[in-house]
């Protein structure tokens, strides 16, 4: 059994683009958290709620992107 090499001009690509989309993403989707409780007048304790529940969406997007990303540009071959 023999394993492929890593490209590390992809590997490079995909975890550039991830921090890169990443932030983006985790960042909107907590800013939109933090401004949907600003804007419905909610206690701090769920605004902050819906907050974490926007960065945690955020991550979940960011982990889906990674996957397509993978696909795109493959680190093993």
């Amino acid at each position: 059994m023999s394993k492929k090499s890593i490209n590390w001009n992809n590997a490079i690509t995909v975890v550039s683009v991830a921090i890169l989309v990443g932030t983006e993403l985790v960042g909107l989707s907590w800013a939109a958290g933090w401004a949907l409780g600003g804007l419905l007048g909610l206690p701090p304790i769920v605004s902050l709620g819906v907050e974490i529940v926007g960065g945690l969406l955020g991550l979940l997007l960011v982990y889906y992107f990674v996957r397509a990303a993978l696909k795109v540009e493959p680190i093993r071959g």
